[in-house]
């Protein structure tokens, strides 16, 4: 659910006018929905009740600072994979005792980073980074909380690109071999295991690889639990899909009912990692259409938005739905809509049937909130565009759009030295 929806000819972000928007913050521009951010975060909360349980938001599905705000005084804890990620957190208001630390390439610095702001815990990839951690948790004279991430083997059924939890990817530690690193782990003087983590994949939109995955380390828990090796938080990742075109994944709540009765008498804090459902459907890129240029046997809607704002359709050939700002009665036609980027993969849609819209028109990208802005840059020397969130009647400015002076400030002419 999200609240952009028309009234009328009209499309609205909650309850203020899209092209009002467009023509006051200009385009291309992300609109986010502060009613949709919020009731998404709760549909977690409320789907485990009184079941302990920390709700980490993925940072890398947006991080905006505005968001992560938001997200913190819903009493949200974060999922971070980078110091930068840990500072944006922190930043943003959300305690260190709600941060779970993942990814396979953490450094020096960013464990020592993470070990002084007191995280929940690591979740640790590999027998080389738990050593690793060991011995800087050693030279700061403290004690690393860590959870191994397992890796079930468990196929979560959706885009390769994003699937995390089978033996072939690199990521996570096999299931086969989890007791023999956790006795290492038992073993090693600066660190204290706290838990385990599993996580297979984004965008997932079936409650059967959650469920399998779940029951694979509750058997690993058992197993540990005979190793006198406590855990105290079973963390098991995010990945539940949106609807971006005919998807119709589980709520939260759908999967509580099915985990819950598993683990209802273990004596742990679960630990969830949601970032795509909940900022995904409560975004928007909003683009102009600059012109309309007819090809041998297809039409290009060229907009002012590029691969370079949202690249999903063009990394994963991933569908948007893509609608006009203000709704006439129209002509369908069979276009590609396409950005000004110098590459042939700058698109949007390709062979779509869409309204025929005309130069200087607005077009809405929907279920942009996520990996959009977090995966944006600025190729083709394009600045990055502005973000507004939508609060009922009111609007605020959330991230500036950047100038052509942002694009060279951060250089510094060579002084060459020996």
């Amino acid at each position: 659910m999200h609240f952009f929806q028309y009234r009328g000819n009209e499309l609205y972000a909650e309850d203020v006018p899209v092209r009002f928007l467009a023509e006051r913050y200009g385009t291309p521009l992300y609109i986010y929905s502060h009613e949709t951010i919020v009731r998404h975060f709760r549909a977690y909360d409320d789907a485990y009740g009184t079941f302990p349980h920390i709700i980490c938001y993925a940072l890398k599905a947006n991080t905006n600072g505005a968001i992560l705000k938001l997200l913190a005084q819903q009493g949200s804890g974060a999922d971070i994979v980078s110091g930068g990620e840990l500072f944006r957190a922190l930043k943003a208001g959300i305690p260190a005792e709600k941060i779970v630390y993942a990814g396979v390439g953490k450094t020096e610095d960013e464990i020592r980073f993470a070990l002084r702001s007191r995280v929940l815990m690591f979740n640790v990839e590999s027998a080389d980074e738990l050593r690793e951690i060991d011995r800087v948790a050693g030279t700061m004279k403290v004690k690393a909380p860590i959870a191994l991430r397992i890796n079930p083997d468990i196929d979560p059924q959706t885009h390769p690109y994003i699937s995390t939890g089978m033996k072939e990817h690199k990521f996570g530690i096999s299931v086969d071999d989890a007791i023999e690193y956790y006795r290492l782990a038992a073993r090693l003087r600066n660190i204290e295991v706290v838990g385990v983590q599993k996580h297979i994949g984004s965008q997932i939109t079936k409650i059967a690889p959650f469920v399998d995955a779940v029951k694979r380390i509750l058997i690993l828990l058992d197993a540990l639990k005979k190793q006198k090796i406590t855990i105290r938080y079973l963390d098991i990742g995010g990945g539940l899909g949106i609807t971006y075109q005919s998807e119709k994944p589980p709520a939260p709540a759908d999967i509580a009912k099915r985990l819950l009765p598993l683990i209802m008498d273990r004596n742990i804090t679960l630990v969830m990692e949601p970032g795509r459902s909940i900022v995904g459907n409560a975004g928007i890129l909003v683009t102009r259409t600059l012109y309309l240029k007819q090809g041998a046997g297809k039409t290009f809607v060229i907009v002012d938005a590029g691969m370079n704002d949202l690249m999903r359709p063009s990394l994963y050939d991933a569908y948007h739905h893509i609608s006009p700002v203000v709704k006439k009665k129209r002509e369908q036609i069979r276009a590609d809509v396409v950005g000004p980027i110098c590459e042939s993969g700058d698109f949007f849609a390709r062979g779509r049937t869409i309204d025929r819209v005309n130069r200087g028109e607005y077009l809405a990208v929907m279920s942009a909130g996520a990996y959009g802005m977090s995966m944006s840059s600025t190729y083709n020397s394009r600045p990055r565009l502005a973000e507004v969130m939508v609060k009922g009647e009111t609007h605020a400015l959330i991230s500036k759009r950047g100038s052509y002076e942002d694009l060279v400030r951060h250089e510094v002419m060579p002084r060459y030295s020996r």
